[in-house]
């Protein structure tokens, strides 16, 4: 079992690490539970994590108080993206209020679904799967599996150290366009070369 699980990352790890070496990430465009746009645009300056979970998922509700405590920090944002919740979402509204969830919610449907969020970010083959966003908009770790507070923030001091301009403080950029549904931008899985792959890494967690 322990061999087929390390394959099974392996496998993930190498395709999604094409993914981040491809270029930068794309701009996601949700709508969170309240019906508020949630961009990364407009988060330009904050590492932005992004959470997905299911409401049937023990896991997932390990990681909701450290998730809590990250989108409470100044430098933090937590957006959650629950996702196969089958045809009553109702299920997901109660875990929100039974956990406490103050971080924006996305209600997001199936992962196989075409219009799904998981596509404008990355692969997301079980729950909970997070991906970490520095303040230049580069993913630059992949969380396959619950996510640990501690970790996480001595992860962003470490990057911010290694690479301060990428953290350097940025405003949003302002949005003048009149706002309108946006189709779904998926994220680009190209296969790039070893040397060209080594400018950037994405650390796995």
């Amino acid at each position: 079992m322990k061999k087929w699980f390390s394959t099974f990352c392996f496998a993930l790890i190498a395709g999604f690490a094409s993914q981040a070496h491809a270029g930068k990430a794309i701009n996601f465009n949700f709508t969170d539970s309240n019906g508020k746009t949630q961009k990364l645009s407009d988060y330009r300056g904050k590492w932005v994590l992004v959470n997905f979970w299911a409401p049937w998922c023990p896991r997932c509700k390990m990681e909701f108080n450290e998730l809590n405590d990250l989108d409470a920090r100044p430098e933090f944002v937590v957006i959650g993206v629950a996702m196969d919740y089958g045809i009553d979402e109702g299920s997901v509204r109660t875990t929100m209020q039974r956990y406490n969830l103050r971080f924006p919610q996305v209600i997001g449907g199936n992962r196989r679904d075409a219009d799904s969020p998981a596509l404008q970010v990355g692969p997301v083959d079980y729950y909970p799967t997070s991906y970490l966003y520095a303040p230049d908009g580069e993913i630059v770790m992949f969380v396959p599996g619950v996510i640990s507070k501690q970790k996480m923030i001595a992860f962003t001091q470490q990057y911010q150290s290694a690479n301060p301009t990428a953290v350097a403080k940025t405003e949003p950029t302002p949005d003048l366009t009149p706002p309108a549904k946006p189709s779904v931008q998926k994220a680009s899985m190209k296969k790039t070369s070893t040397k060209s792959t080594m400018k950037k890494k994405v650390t796995v967690y």
